[in-house]
């Protein structure tokens, strides 16, 4: 059950010694002192903070994509009949994600080469976002390319 917490300090939630609490309270959660486990919220207050604790009230795994990418890399270990060679790749593209931060650290401290960078990211972020993500016709074709080169990659 996943969970979120956040602790305010009391001046940023008082306004000339009124509580702005009053908006709060008309949501459906309960105002206790500690954590419940039938109540989705639950909010502690302190004389000097106060804590408003969230609780999911389920879970539906079928949209978290942190376990489709560990079945897709736990399906390709186990079909994988050269683990050695996939060993290999994997070392290789973390050294070779080194190597190309280390290489843009260096370009970045170079003062007209870095600008000019940040130049062309900013001219290629505008198009790619004009060409594939305004109009919704790009953006299914952007979906269909990728889920196509997911599909190359991982071998289905």
């Amino acid at each position: 059950m996943a969970s979120i917490s956040a602790t305010l300090p009391s001046p940023l939630l008082l306004t000339q010694r009124k509580s702005n609490l009053t908006s709060i309270q008309k949501l459906p959660f309960s105002l206790t002192r500690g954590t419940n486990d039938l109540s989705p919220f639950s909010l502690i207050r302190n004389p000097s903070s106060i804590t408003l604790m969230v609780k999911a009230s389920g879970e539906n795994s079928e949209s978290s994509t942190d376990l489709n990418v560990v079945s897709s890399i736990q399906n390709v270990w186990d079909k994988s009949e050269d683990r050695l060679g996939l060993i290999g790749l994997s070392f290789a593209a973390i050294v070779a994600l080194w190597a190309s931060l280390n290489l843009i650290t260096a370009i970045d401290k170079l003062p007209v080469i870095s600008t000019g960078f940040e130049l062309v990211g900013i001219l290629f972020s505008t198009w790619f976002t004009y060409r594939y993500l305004l109009f919704k016709p790009d953006r299914e074709e952007l979906s269909k390319i990728v889920k196509k080169s997911v599909a190359d990659i991982l071998g289905q």
